[in-house]
């Protein structure tokens, strides 16, 4: 199962992913892709994943083959992929909302989830006018912030950190999403892979391509 595209659906693009590159689509804006190669996709948007399925009619939801070792209630299709892709370590997913997800032995042993970036902006603007800055990514996180865009900057930048500290130790940290580059400079033990969904992806193809042989 080589010669496939694969999609992951979010919540603001369409991630295309073939042949070792990945590009993003806006929904109201899917560029055709060659009918004899099929589209294996996850969607956590039912509108956006209709706008695909509207544009290429070989699409095959990969939910449903999905299997990962949790007691997880409720765990986002996303996530599970993500965990499929590694054995030993922690998951972050920063986009719009944070998650963070622990895997020991390919055992999914919990997670739990903070907002984004722009969702802390977006609840400091409902407290105050006085408090809609500009996010300082510069600020100094070790010092008392002297301002209002330190103080604001500080308190969002370092509560995300702090929270992934605590729950990293010792064990790897895997950071993808948007600003996943920018949270993994703050950690030795951390690598950003912008390729850690389709990574789980292909691992379930294998897995189906293996139960099929």
């Amino acid at each position: 199962m080589s010669n496939v595209i694969l999609c992951d659906i979010g919540n603001s693009f369409l991630h295309f992913y073939y042949s070792g590159r990945i590009w993003r689509e806006k929904p109201n804006e899917i560029s055709a892709k060659k009918p004899h190669i099929p589209i294996y996709y996850i969607s956590v948007n039912l509108n956006y994943e209709k706008k695909l399925l509207d544009s290429h009619k070989k699409c095959i939801n990969l939910e449903p083959y999905v299997d990962i070792n949790t007691s997880y209630t409720g765990l986002g299709i996303d996530r599970k992929v993500a965990c499929k892709a590694i054995s030993n370590g922690i998951i972050i997913d920063a986009g719009s909302a944070i998650t963070i997800d622990i895997v020991e032995n390919n055992v999914h042993l919990g997670g739990y989830i903070l907002p984004g970036i722009s969702s802390y902006q977006d609840f400091y603007r409902q407290i105050s006018y006085a408090l809609d800055v500009n996010l300082d990514l510069s600020v100094n996180l070790y010092m008392p912030p002297k301002n209002t865009k330190e103080a604001v900057s500080f308190g969002i930048l370092k509560s995300i950190l702090l929270m992934i500290k605590h729950t990293s130790q010792t064990k790897k940290l895997y950071f993808t999403g948007g600003d996943g580059k920018f949270f993994a400079k703050f950690f030795e033990n951390s690598i950003f892979d912008n390729t850690l969904v389709f990574k789980g992806m292909q691992q379930t193809l294998k897995e189906i391509e293996k139960q099929h042989n």
